[in-house]
């Protein structure tokens, strides 16, 4: 079966910034935060490597995995790669769509963002505006449909773009579902992607289910990327995620949903042929609902072309 990551991350130079300092590549896989917590960042199994994670060696783990294309996702913890994106959108535009990303705080980002999707080409712009990873442990919270962000999503919008937004857990500042619907309502012709499907908690399931039903708008679509690293210890091939994903789409339905891996990061917890298979392995979809979750959707959202 085709298949598109609809959520991936390639880093050149490891060089993340968040609530916990920078964070930098110690060799080994592993990085270290500015406040001295390290962890493994890359899987240590030969397919990844040492301090970098590099376009030619994703491509060697996707073709091995019969994964056609992948969406490159910008993220706090691998810090901005956009320099990195713009090569790979001239090198491999059959295979990559890459993300851009602004700090909406910065003075210019306003000129930033014009240059990469008028002049650079850039399809997709992607916010980590969680508490926990991303802007709003860098910046004070701020109203993800505040006229700061609105200019941003007029701009994407206008250029018939997509923004992705991981919005983080279920109780952080950074997870607004009525923002995002005023977002969905003020810009119809702009296609949202909420992240990792609103990062659902097992004691929190009515109010995501809730959530969802809100969110189950026409232009907003929801990757399912990490969902077996946040469903933990569900193990493969991950039934208590599987159920999760066919809640969602009981509600929003698999033409709203893209398969993803949050690879390399989720692939220290578990192979990317596990993460890539286990939807195939559950038994919980029939075909053409994961003809879309694999690959559909994303392709109708990142590669129009």
């Amino acid at each position: 079966m085709k298949k598109i990551d609809a959520h991936l991350h390639l880093a050149k130079i490891v060089a993340g910034y968040c609530r916990r300092g920078e964070l930098r590549a110690v060799g080994g896989g592993r990085a270290r935060w500015g406040n001295g917590e390290e962890f493994q960042l890359f899987p240590t199994n030969g397919d990844y490597g040492d301090d970098c994670f590099l376009a030619e060696q994703a491509l060697k783990i996707m073709d091995r995995n019969d994964v056609e294309r992948a969406v490159l996702m910008n993220g706090s913890m691998y810090g901005f790669q956009n320099m990195y994106h713009e090569e790979l959108l001239e090198k491999y535009p059959d295979r990559f769509c890459p993300s851009c990303e602004v700090d909406p705080f910065a003075t210019n980002h306003m000129a930033a963002l014009e240059r990469f999707l008028f002049q650079k080409h850039f399809h997709l712009v992607k916010f980590e505006v969680s508490s926990g990873g991303g802007l709003m442990g860098c910046h004070d919270p701020f109203d993800l449909s505040g006229a700061r962000m609105m200019e941003i999503y007029k701009l994407i919008e206008q250029h018939k773009g997509v923004v992705a937004l991981d919005v983080g857990d279920i109780g952080m500042e950074s997870h607004q579902t009525a923002a995002l619907l005023r977002v969905s309502d003020r810009c119809p012709d702009l296609k949202i992607t909420i992240c990792h499907l609103l990062a659902p908690s097992r004691d929190k399931k009515r109010e995501w289910l809730a959530e969802l039903a809100m969110l189950k708008q026409a232009n907003v679509y929801f990757d399912v990327a990490a969902m077996p690293k946040i469903m933990k210890p569900d193990a493969y091939p991950y039934p208590e995620t599987v159920d999760y994903l066919k809640m969602a789409a009981d509600i929003v339905g698999t033409n709203h949903l893209m398969w993803g891996t949050d690879a390399p990061f989720a692939a220290t917890q578990d192979t990317y042929e596990h993460l890539t298979d286990y939807l195939e392995k559950s038994g919980g979809f029939a075909e053409a609902e994961l003809a879309d979750i694999y690959y559909n959707t994303a392709k109708q959202v990142y590669f129009p072309g």
